[in-house]
């Protein structure tokens, strides 16, 4: 019979960790006597992250003594006490592959039910200075597992275990763990892991999308860029759209064909500065994809280098040089309905879109939603609206944000209606207009289908609330689809202090030799160190931000678009990237990279 061997408890605490600090509460030790167990924790007990630890479903972590005497002969330590491996209960049996999901044991006075397995998290690695660990929890298969308490009650060290049922599915703990983070998931499998309740919802989730990425016929094979590194194109035509955002026509310096890019894509741009490292920046194409020539519109930031040297510098017959057009962000090739939304100077990929779907005649119903400051300021107000015309079923909508008085001298196209109300802009064949912002109740009455795929690129709080309400509208969080130039949402969990937080810069301490580390959504160019272990850690050193949780290459948090160069592992990630993409957590640059961070 399994058997409790030690109970284990530590409140979160900050620990000090590669000059920065982290609130974990992975520091566990044992304790004696009876400890109650409730619903969310045992008493004596908390975790320092509750969105990656704790809450309901993973309120007590439990690990094997069995795999201590196995970790004890493979790191070859003689230091590894119960608790170290942030467990609440230290067992004799329950091994992970024998556990099943939805197992429900008895344990001194309480009852807990298996939901999932343990979270791959670094934290570990720092309780035990092996950073290897998350990684080699799941490599060899030993990666404990986390109860859900069922009734609450008293344990106790010693303790006997009984099993009071089987988990529906019969998939162990280890068999769910390998599902998700190793190759070759077994599709058999994944979908009888969709039938366990028991299991907690973050990993019904995963499942999910990975199931549907089973279930779609294989898409075309991924298409290679159109040249490697960084090609010479001649500015073929400017034209001024707006008093701040100019489009630049670009063809090829050596009039050779440009492979044509997909509606959605970008170029990274090279801009040369004086005396200083280039600066690269990404800008969306606006137009229909065409061989002939490509199409970049640009806002002039007021204290933007890079658009501010465009507007200034660049002329019909100069040369500037551009990686080949890339980005995931383009129009799924479908006859499911279509919504396209966009603020600003976003509008210029889901542009391309619109001229795709007119070009193709496309019998798709198609919503065309912007928002700008006012007429004055609506780039493309009139290109867009002949595109609109052209679809059979296409319906626009656009909001102004600036007050009526403010815009009265700028002539505002067809009906217009006050407030928030979102009448069918078909009763005029022209757009409807209305003044004031969009808000997630407008965005519900525009009538876009559940089955839409909706496509958005604006501010980041414009599609946070576009994704909300279409959420709330019945839209699959799968089928909303959102482009972001500038620097994702950090994700460093359990990070309570950044370090020297700040503007990105270039890392301490002397320059490196090695090869060029561009950040292109940063706009950094630097060179490889090898004072630094990862591609993840130079980022880190010029405070880009960065997204990451196992640092082992289990999660793929940190998946990152190689747009130009080739990386070396030094630790081999359990799972490969997809082409194109690399893992900054365990890679080093072999030659001149480029990376969308």
């Amino acid at each position: 019979m399994a058997t409790l061997l030690s109970v284990n408890v530590g409140l979160p605490t900050d620990v000090p960790w590669q000059g920065r600090t982290v609130h974990t509460g992975a520091w566990k030790y044992p304790v004696g006597g009876p400890r109650m167990v409730r619903r969310l924790n045992i008493d004596g007990d908390g975790q320092g992250d509750l969105q990656g630890h704790g809450g309901e479903q993973r309120a007590v972590l439990v690990y094997q003594t069995q795999s201590y005497a196995y970790w004890r002969k493979v790191l070859e330590r003689d230091d590894l006490d119960f608790g170290q491996f942030g467990e609440n209960f230290t067992v004799d049996g329950l091994a992970d592959d024998e556990v099943c999901i939805g197992d429900r044991y008895l344990i001194g006075g309480a009852e807990f039910e298996v939901t999932q397995p343990r979270v791959t998290c670094y934290r570990v690695g720092m309780r035990l200075n092996e950073p290897r660990m998350a990684s080699l929890l799941v490599a060899h298969h030993r990666p404990g597992f986390y109860l859900r308490v069922i009734t609450e009650g008293e344990v106790r060290a010693g303790d006997p275990i009984t099993r009071t049922r089987t988990g529906k599915g019969a998939l162990s703990v280890a068999d769910i763990d390998a599902l998700l983070y190793l190759p070759g998931a077994d599709p058999d499998k994944l979908r009888a892991a969709l039938n366990i309740e028991a299991l907690s919802p973050g990993w019904q989730q995963s499942f999910r999308e990975m199931s549907r990425r089973l279930d779609q016929p294989p898409g075309p094979a991924p298409v290679a860029p159109g040249w490697k590194g960084f090609k010479r194109l001649r500015v073929s035509q400017v034209v001024h759209e707006t008093p701040v955002v100019s489009s630049f026509y670009l063809r090829s310096a050596d009039s050779q064909p440009l492979p044509t890019a997909m509606p959605g894509q970008y170029l990274s741009l090279r801009i040369p500065r004086e005396g200083q490292p280039a600066l690269v920046r990404s800008y969306s194409l606006s137009s229909a994809p065409d061989a002939t020539e490509y199409r970049i519109s640009v806002k002039r930031e007021e204290r933007g280098a890079a658009s501010t040297y465009l507007h200034t510098h660049l002329n019909r017959g100069d040369v500037i040089e551009a990686a080949a057009p890339r980005g995931a962000f383009v129009l799924a090739d479908e006859r499911t309905p279509v919504a396209l939304f966009s603020a600003g100077i976003g509008v210029t990929p889901v542009l391309a879109m619109l001229h795709q779907l007119a070009r193709e005649d496309s019998p798709r119903a198609v919503w065309w939603v912007h928002t700008a400051h006012d007429p004055g300021q609506h780039a493309f107000a009139e290109e867009a609206r002949r595109l609109v015309a052209r679809l059979p079923h296409a319906r626009s909508f656009i909001y102004y944000t600036a007050p009526d008085d403010t815009v009265s001298d700028h002539a505002v196209p067809d009906h217009t209606v006050p407030d928030d109300t979102v009448p069918d802009p078909g009763a005029t064949g022209g757009p409807c207009v209305i003044h004031g912002r969009m808000t997630s109740g407008a965005v519900r009455e525009l009538g876009v289908p559940t089955d839409a795929h909706a496509y958005l690129c604006g501010p980041t709080g414009f599609m946070s609330d576009v994704t909300s309400a279409l959420q709330l509208a019945g839209l699959s969080g799968s089928n909303i689809h959102t482009e972001v130039f500038g620097a994702l949402t950090a994700i460093n969990p359990g990070v309570t202090s950044p370090g020297a937080a700040g503007r990105p810069h270039q890392p301490p301490g002397p320059q490196g030799t090695g090869p060029s580390v561009t950040f292109a959504r940063s706009g950094l160019s630097t060179h490889w160190s090898d004072q630094y272990a990862t591609l993840l850690e130079l980022a880190e050193g010029c405070d880009i931000p960065t997204r990451w949780s196992c640092r082992t290459g289990v999660c793929h948090t940190c998946t990152t678009p190689l747009l130009t160069g080739q990386v070396q592992y030094t630790t081999q990630p359990l799972e490969d990237p997809e082409p194109g993409e690399v893992l900054p957590c365990c890679s080093i640059p072999t030659t001149d990279v480029l990376l969308d961070l």
